[in-house]
């Protein structure tokens, strides 16, 4: 242990002396939760509707009053008159507006008459985002003017009752557990990955065995080195995002000691992960080319950005054995939803049994490189 825990201090001491590794390793998850975070997933605002009037009847007036309504209201649009579709239409195709509405001829009349009285709707579906946000307004629009202006005692029309277990979820909420598990990685990464390979290729790990201390040793002590390091950065980021975030459920106890069991067992899994894949390489501008395509290939199929249940069947499938989707659930289930260790005993059952697993696996290799 005493071997080991030497290891340990001159790994600590190089990742202390040296902030700006520190800063850097932590930059980057915090940088994407505050960009990402407030630049996906809001509602949409401020997008320009064109409003072509054919009829100017009572009910057309009807129509833009509710578009005042939600241009002074929820913005999710402001309204620009137009005196033809064409134009309206052109102006749509060259990105002058992002939709444009048309009240046909006799559209009063047909209201009036219930003779299948129809709004059209021009919507750029180039951007799925903003015109799915006008469509889904749009869509509320008509079916407050279709609502009668006397409710009937009896219900005619089955009715859907929608109740939401949590308050508004904001995207920044949303991504915080993407980021913690991302800050953790990218500490393994810089100061366990590269940091390994460049000790090895400069002939430090050759100098440790012509002390006492054992292979085996050497192993553990660099790995807990980098999962210290790991600990430190999701502890770092869990306290920092959810400040920003605005949640405030890291001020109950009994959650800090899941996050920080979580935080323990993602460290684990991830320090593993990344000890395996080094463990043979020599070339140290090997892990540096390959850090895009491990945050590609494991950050974003673990439905930190998205959901996994939206993803193809192929892209499940490396989301099942991704420690990134473990990590990502067990920071979701507390921080946003407070499930509680029945929550998240799976993902702490995965992620150490795959830490445990990669480091066994890892450490015959180790033993024959050297």
């Amino acid at each position: 242990m005493t071997r080991m825990m030497a290891i340990v201090e001159r790994e600590m001491r190089k990742f202390f002396r040296s902030p700006t590794l520190m800063m850097v390793s932590m930059m980057l998850p915090l940088v994407q939760l505050v960009i990402l975070g407030n630049a996906f997933g809001g509602k949409i605002v401020g997008a320009k509707v064109g409003v072509v009037d054919y009829d100017h009847g009572s009910q057309a007036l009807k129509v833009h009053e509710a578009f005042n309504a939600v241009a002074a209201n929820i913005r999710t649009f402001t309204t620009t008159e137009y005196p033809n579709e064409q134009k309206a239409r052109e102006d749509v195709r060259t990105g002058k507006l992002d939709a444009a509405v048309i009240i046909p001829r006799q559209y009063s009349r047909r209201v009036l008459a219930g003779d299948s009285p129809q709004i059209g709707l021009v919507v750029d579906n180039t951007d799925l985002t903003t015109s799915g946000g006008i469509e889904a307004e749009m869509q509320s629009l008509v079916d407050a003017l279709n609502a009668p202006a006397i409710q009937p005692k009896v219900v005619q029309q089955i009715a859907l009752e929608i109740v939401e277990l949590y308050p508004y979820v904001e995207y920044m909420k949303y991504l915080l557990a993407g980021s913690i598990s991302l800050a953790m990685y990218v500490a393994v990464m810089i100061g366990g990955g590269m940091l390994y390979i460049d000790d090895k290729a400069r002939g430090v790990h050759e100098g440790y065995l012509v002390t006492p201390i054992t292979k085996f040793e050497l192993v553990l002590g660099l790995n807990l080195a980098g999962t210290i390091k790991a600990v430190m950065s999701g502890i770092s980021l869990t306290v920092i995002g959810s400040l920003l975030a605005g949640l405030g459920s890291i001020f109950h106890p009994e959650t800090d000691l899941l996050l920080l069991l979580l935080i323990v067992s993602t460290s684990i899994a991830f320090n593993g992960m990344m000890f395996l894949m080094m463990v043979r390489v020599e070339d140290p501008l090997v892990p540096r080319a390959m850090f895009g395509v491990l945050n590609t290939l494991l950050f974003f199929p673990s439905g930190a950005i998205s959901p996994v249940k939206g993803f193809p069947p192929w892209l499940r499938a490396i989301a099942v054995v991704d420690p990134f989707t473990y990590a990502v659930h067990g920071f979701k289930a507390i921080l946003l939803k407070d499930g509680g260790l029945d929550a998240i005993w799976m993902d702490l059952l995965f992620l150490f049994g795959f830490g445990i697993a990669t480091l066994l696996i890892a450490t015959p290799l180790f033993k024959r490189s050297l």
